[in-house]
């Protein structure tokens, strides 16, 4: 069982028994405001929460780790779920299927991205792309609640929540507003001291869904408006009822006109969730001081999206607010993060009724302070002082996701995060390219070398290469060859090439032949293991004489001393 289970034992039974009931507690209305944010509904936000929280924490490779719906996974579901639900107006039922299937689909290749061992590769992206894209995100969030927070209906997309929001003011809803301003008040203002024994979230939850249920007498739908104050509680747009018992599968739709369109869907949730939740997981190992196994995690992620596009939950990755709250509550092995999954399921099966009466706005109150959370306010705050490429990389990733498309807003930000490395990457090999023609130009010659260059009175150029070569430079080597004319002898001093690759001994070759053609004695000196297998592999030395090749970079000066004076 402990080979199935990563990090599975009982000698913290207490603390994740402790650990799984606070991050059930808290995850309870993070995921119903989701849901309800994704238009999929709560009792979708909560099934997610269950089947993702139970098989990442049972298949995954992050011990402390629980799982459910994410800020970014909700975004980006619900583009989904109203892109598909809109497709089919005449049948909403068949748009849900098939967007559950894209949940599905993510979770698949989620597996698959495990099972090829990339999960290595999420901690190559750039740090400013993902702040630009988290900060996004949580910009996308707080825009979408502006009308739940005032009583009125939520919009789909962002930007027209905020060019629609001078005209709802017109329209709100006293008791919702106040509903808002309560939440917001607990989940910001909640002392610590407090908010370790009941996370403000609950609290808030509990405190709006009492209020408007004792105030409507128990009976909202045949309420008789009393006094002001009940007549404002009443106004309130609350979220019904929810289904109560274990959900219905809902086998996969696939359309063939819509299946490439569903397979860049899933690779969008697949890519997100592996990203969101691995960094998850560098959080939880740097508060537990473990290590986690990222391939194993997505594998694990995976499993969970599967189960929770096939019983209609939202997707979902490692949840940071709740992981750190498991962690701070003793929570160290599986055990928490399957039993935070289990208490939920215990709710829908015996309190689902009770939503009934939890109020939208308090729930909007609730995801304002989770997109908050989400900005990356470490990272504004560095603005000034950071490298101003990374700065502009994180404003245009930012821009494009809360204006543009999420997806274009990655790859944008990863490919100019490409093009800063390969600038960042050619300075620093252009600086390891040195060519050396008279004893001054250099301070490590041995004695003998500085003499044989003296000899040779600038007829021979020491063409010295260190580092990783690759093509980011490889004119460059050619280039910078061609500013000499007046010499009759190049050596190639490749003792400190440490990689080349298809570009760099193109570029080698070329350098070969035009000594050749130029009726100039080329030399290599220093090529070695894999450096040299390559450049024979690649024929970039097809050029060069038989004999001219050595590892002492003396006996290549000495010979080649002796042809110039021969000539």
């Amino acid at each position: 069982m402990k080979r199935l289970i990563n990090g599975l034992d009982f000698k913290h039974l207490k603390g994740d028994l402790y650990g799984g009931l606070t991050a059930a507690v808290v995850a309870l209305p993070l995921a119903m405001g989701m849901g309800v944010t994704s238009g999929a509904g709560p009792i979708a936000g909560i099934y997610g929460a269950i089947f993702v929280g139970l098989f990442a924490a049972l298949f995954g490779g992050t011990p402390a780790q629980v799982s459910g719906p994410t800020g970014p996974m909700t975004v980006v579901m619900a583009v989904v779920f109203t892109h598909y639900t809109g497709m089919f107006p005449d049948d909403p039922a068949r748009g849900a299927a098939i967007a559950f299937t894209v949940v599905m689909l993510g979770g698949a290749f989620q597996i698959l991205f495990g099972l090829l061992k990339l999960g290595r590769f999420i901690s190559l992206i750039p740090h400013p792309v993902v702040s630009g894209f988290m900060t996004g995100i949580g910009v996308i969030i707080i825009l979408l609640q502006l009308q739940p927070l005032i009583g009125q209906p939520a919009l789909s997309k962002p930007m027209n929540a905020l060019l629609a929001f001078p005209q709802s003011l017109q329209h709100v809803v006293p008791t919702a507003l106040f509903l808002a301003l309560m939440t917001l008040a607990v989940v910001f203002l909640l002392p610590q001291r407090i908010n370790r024994i009941l996370p403000a979230p609950l609290l808030a939850l509990i405190g709006g869904a009492a209020g408007l249920y004792l105030y409507s007498g128990g009976q909202i739908e045949t309420l008789q408006l009393g006094d002001k104050l009940r007549y404002l509680m009443a106004g309130a747009p609350i979220i019904g009822d929810i289904p109560a018992g274990f959900p219905d599968p809902i086998l996969p739709v696939f359309q063939m006109d819509l299946l490439v369109d569903m397979v860049k869907s899933g690779l969008v949730l697949a890519a997100l969730g592996s990203i969101d939740s691995l960094l998850t997981s560098l959080v939880a190992d740097n508060i537990t001081r473990t290590y986690h196994k990222p391939n194993r995690e997505l594998i694990g992620q995976g499993l969970g999206n599967m189960a929770a596009g096939l019983f209609g939950g939202l997707p979902g990755a490692g949840a940071t607010m709740r992981t750190v709250v498991n962690v701070r509550a003793g929570g160290r092995t599986p055990n928490s993060g399957a039993l935070h999954a289990l208490v939920l399921l215990a709710i829908v099966l015996g309190l689902g009724s009770l939503a009934l009466y939890i109020p939208k706005a308090v729930l909007a109150g609730i995801l304002v302070k989770v997109g908050v959370d989400i900005i990356d306010w470490e990272y504004l705050r560095q603005l000034p002082r950071a490298p101003r490429s990374g700065v502009l990389i994180m404003l245009t990733v930012f821009g494009l996701t809360v204006f543009v498309d999420l997806i274009m807003a990655v790859a944008t930000g990863m490919v100019m995060a490409a093009f800063v490395f390969m600038q960042r990457m050619t300075d620093l090999q252009l600086q390891a390219m040195h060519i050396i023609r008279h004893p001054d130009d250099a301070e490590d010659l041995t004695p003998r070398e500085r003499d044989l260059l003296e000899q040779s009175r600038g007829r021979v150029l020491l063409y010295r290469l260190s580092g990783p070569r690759s093509f980011t430079s490889a004119k460059h080597m050619v280039q910078k060859l061609s500013e000499f004319t007046d010499y009759d002898a190049l050596i190639l001093d490749m003792h400190e090439v440490t990689a080349i690759d298809y570009s760099s001994s193109r570029a080698i070759d070329e350098i070969l032949e035009g000594m050749k053609l130029s009726d100039r004695h080329a030399f290599i000196t220093g090529a070695s293991g894999e450096v040299d297998r390559l450049l024979d592999q690649l024929k970039a030395k097809r050029h060069l004489l038989d004999g001219h090749q050595f590892d002492d970079r003396e006996q290549a000066l000495e010979t080649a001393l002796t042809l110039i004076n021969e000539d």
